[in-house]
């Protein structure tokens, strides 16, 4: 079973590490996820391991664990504690008290050396105790208003599970001690007439140190959770949107109710400008419902009996009832919350390196630290250069730029992906999407509308296309077949009514016929109107070349005498080929999916602008599609509806479900796209680019600080550049370098994606789309043939050259023909027309076309 864990007293990724492997050791756990920036943990456990077991695991590594406080069913979507800003508070109390206290010290410490005036009972020799006396005492008050780093520091040091929290510790107390030992050289000094001794611990005191690392940390903490807040903003955005009451109709009375308390079945009221609290169906009323909240759809959609209504959404114009078919937890919106949060738990494989140095990273600096000072100590025989160094190794180093890297970038970049209407499931399938190759797309409700509409009408010599419309719809309303119901559809929207049809016969594999004010009327398909004898006409290339673009002609004929043809197809959505073309342009190649015959899949398939496509696939043999394009070495994303194409999107490398809007199809897919619009593949393909950009800046920055801080501190280039770094200087380094990190992965809440409006080289024509061999076993691909047409061979080494660049390609058999100057190209697999341009113009030559 899978258990989610609330886990405080974390700091770095060094206590999530040692909490992931404490826990991992529990008998019966399988997986263990622990997430610090939101202080949780999932785990995947069976057989021994117990709730119980695992709290005690962690509590048994020095940190604290507990079972997130139960729901009672209630919405998700209701607010939510805010524990990061009770944090946030506080930190900035612990700040503004550290500063009341650092300023009078630093002032005191280093004021002379500025030329700043210092009271008369600081000055000189005599008050030398009174001098170190007072910085001991105002920096006290420091050390206790930030305890929290000593009370969890120490404690994981104890544990044998040092963090960060304990290098600040150690450093801090290194320095302090070190001050408390000067006390108390000055009063020996004092007490034996040695002023030389305390002239020279007087101004060797380290109090100011301990001081500024404990505030500049806790500057640097209060800059991080105060970017690391908005990290969650997307989440907070959806939580807002869920309405806190709901107007429930029961025995005929309105009662306003709070909206955890609305039961499945209830009917719903929902005025004009109120948001929907609930998922439900209209049963009365009409109103248009903006919806952007939820799809990114910035049109309102209108809405009336019958229609799915989702909660959050909000209703612009008049009232309606609704029945409530999914409430609390079950809701779109608590669905869409529930993923954000959990693919922000979630870890990329990205991230295993940095966990993995973050496991042994505190205990190996501390151990560099001890190297260092006693390094120091023999070659220069002084306390205060070895303390120096040391606590400026410790203090400099930041496990909490490698923690933060992934997990802050992943969070903000799956928010941003909820605000587009865009859920990503995990941040594996954030990071797989980058990776990918090959987009395959199911055509039917896809790449297409997923339902006919009438196309094209053409009424014969003498007949309208009112009258031909009217016709057809009289003869298919009685008709429960699709292509029946688009005529319907079409001639209602044109508002032609229809006429009473008596005799009606629906006759199997050919179409309709009855009689219409005594007319006998046939509606059907080609091999009808033959066996009625019905004179076509100039029609039939016509009707042929219909065919040809994948649409289905309908013949209407009266008494005998043809009255026309009116075309039906599955028509492509407004944005796909716009989507197709944008997938192109980014060098993917695309593949469409489908059971529909080869003609009918190639016309589709050319108008999409798709590189190849695959027709006579059954259902089940979809996932075998997606496995032959692996078994190449592709990466592939799968899109589809989620239900039909479920096998096919779990054996893809990704599984993007399309317009499954309230029937989010979270099992079978790792990302949800809630509008159906193909924009959005490329959309989610750009912003996993974007995310993988910024965790390997993120992670470049982290090891190339932490690489060269540390060296700096330990004083390896004193000799070149004479050179040592101070403390405070190394602690304002470390609290800026974890502000930085958080602050980068904030930049992708202004990601938009970038649309080129390119069209690609070439676009095939039908009978240049691949199809699977009708002789082949079905689900192997065949190969496809390109010819390219090249500028610049002269000769037969030209030829040569330009055989074996295109060769070279993985996929590929390119045979030149010097005096054609074209090069065919035979693909075993689907290789882009922009990959094989650039192997010819690598190669020193033009491609100036591709057929």
């Amino acid at each position: 079973m899978k258990q989610q864990f609330t886990v405080t007293g974390m700091s770095c990724a060094a206590c999530s590490a040692h909490v992931e492997k404490a826990v991992g050791k529990v008998d019966g756990v399988e997986n263990v996820a622990v997430n610090l920036l939101g202080g949780s943990m999932k785990v995947e456990y069976s057989g021994p391991a117990t709730d119980e077991a695992i709290i005690h695991a962690v509590e048994a590594a020095g940190y604290g664990a507990s079972l997130p406080a139960a729901s009672g069913g209630k919405a998700a979507a209701a607010p939510k504690a805010a524990p990061m800003e009770d944090e946030l508070k506080h930190m900035k109390h612990r700040l503004i008290a550290s500063l009341c206290f650092l300023i009078p010290l630093f002032y005191v410490s280093m004021g002379h050396m500025l030329g700043a005036p210092l009271p008369h009972f600081l000055h000189g020799t005599e008050n030398a105790l009174a001098f170190a006396l007072l910085q001991f005492l105002l920096t006290l008050p420091i050390l206790y208003v930030n305890n929290k780093y000593y009370k969890v520091g120490l404690k994981a040091l104890w544990h044998r599970a040092p963090n960060m929290d304990s290098l600040i510790a150690i450093g801090s107390l290194a320095a302090l001690v070190y001050g408390v030992v000067a006390l108390f050289q000055i009063g020996w000094g004092f007490g034996h007439g040695d002023l030389d001794m305390v002239k020279h611990w007087s101004m060797d005191l380290y109090f100011e140190s301990a001081g500024m690392i404990l505030t500049l940390i806790t500057l640097g903490k209060y800059l991080e959770t105060r970017s690391k807040g908005k990290t969650g903003a997307a989440i907070a955005r959806l939580m807002d949107l869920a309405p806190k009451t709901a107007i429930v109709v029961r025995d005929g009375q309105e009662l306003q109710i709070p909206v955890e308390d609305v039961q499945v079945g209830d009917l719903v009221l929902v005025k004009p400008g109120a948001s929907i609290p609930v998922d439900g169906e209209v049963t009365e009323g009409y109103s248009s419902v903006d919806e952007s909240a939820l799809t990114g759809e910035s049109l309102p959609v209108d809405k009336g009996p019958g229609d799915k209504v989702t909660a959050a959404s909000i209703n612009k114009s008049g009232s309606f009832t609704m029945r409530a078919l999914r409430v609390g937890e079950d809701t779109t919106l608590s669905q869409m919350i529930r993923l954000v949060e959990e693919a922000g738990a979630s870890k990329a494989p990205i991230a295993k390196l940095a966990d993995k140095v973050a496991g042994v990273f505190v205990p190996t600096v501390i151990t560099i630290a001890a190297v260092t000072a006693v390094v120091w100590l023999i070659a220069t025989h002084s306390g205060t250069s070895a303390l120096t160094a040391g606590i400026a190794v410790l203090v400099i180093s930041c496990p909490c730029a490698l923690g933060l890297a992934t997990p802050v970038a992943i969070m903000v970049g799956t928010g941003k992906g909820a605000e587009n209407g865009i859920l990503i499931k995990s941040a594996e399938a954030l990071e797989a999407l980058h990776t990918v190759q090959t987009v395959v797309l199911d055509k039917t409700g896809t790449l297409t509308e997923g339902k006919p509409k009438v196309t094209d009408l053409l009424p014969a010599d003498g007949v309208t296309e009112a009258e031909l419309l009217c016709i057809a719809a009289s003869l298919e309303k009685p008709s429960e077949h699709p292509l029946a119901q688009a005529i319907v559809t079409e001639a209602a929207l044109r508002n032609i009514p229809g006429a009473p049809v008596e005799r009606f016969e629906a006759v199997h594999g050919r179409g309709v016929q009855g009689d219409i004010q005594g007319a006998s009327f046939l509606a059907g398909n080609r091999a009808m109107m033959e066996e009625h004898s019905v004179p076509l006409g100039g029609l039939t290339d016509t009707a042929e070349g219909l065919a040809q673009q994948g649409k289905t002609p309908l013949y209407f004929a009266k008494n005998g005498a043809l009255q026309g043809i009116i075309a039906v197809a599955d028509t492509l959505k407004p944005t796909s080929r716009a989507a197709v073309l944008e997938l192109r342009s980014m060098g993917l190649d695309v593949v469409m999916l489908t059971g529909d015959n080869a003609r009918t899949a190639a016309a589709i398939g050319a108008e999409a602008g798709v590189t190849q496509v695959i027709a006579d696939v059954l259902p089940q043999e979809k996932d075998r599609q997606v496995s032959a394009l692996q078994s190449v070495g592709k990466k592939v994303a799968m899109v589809g509806d989620g239900i039909n194409d479920a096998p096919a999107l779990a054996r893809a490398d990704v599984g993007l479900a399309i317009g499954a809007g309230t029937d989010v199809a979270i099992e079978s897919a790792d990302v949800v796209l809630m509008k159906s619009d193909l924009m959005d593949v490329v959309t989610a393909i750009q912003l996993s680019k974007a995310v993988i950009r910024n965790i390997k800046g993120n992670l470049f920055w982290a090891f190339f600080y932490n690489c060269l801080g540390i060296p700096l501190a330990a004083g390896v280039f004193y000799p070149l550049l004479h050179l040592q770094l101070n403390p405070m200087f190394a602690a304002a380094a470390m609290s800026l370098s974890s502000v930085f990190v958080v602050t980068n992965a904030l930049r992708l809440r202004f990601f938009k994606p970038k649309l080129s409006q390119q069209q690609p080289q070439s676009i095939p024509a039908p009978d240049a789309l691949p199809k699977i061999n009708d002789q082949s076993e079905k689900g192997v691909l065949s190969p496809m043939e390109k010819k390219l047409t090249i500028e610049g061979m002269m000769c037969a080494h030209c030829s040569g050259r330009v055989e074996k660049a295109l060769s070279a390609l993985d996929g590929v058999t390119a045979t030149v023909d010097l005096d054609a100057k074209t090069a065919t190209v035979t693909l075993s697999a689907p290789v882009a027309d922009d990959v094989l341009v650039k192997a010819v113009t690598d190669a020193g030559y033009e491609v100036t076309s591709i057929a």
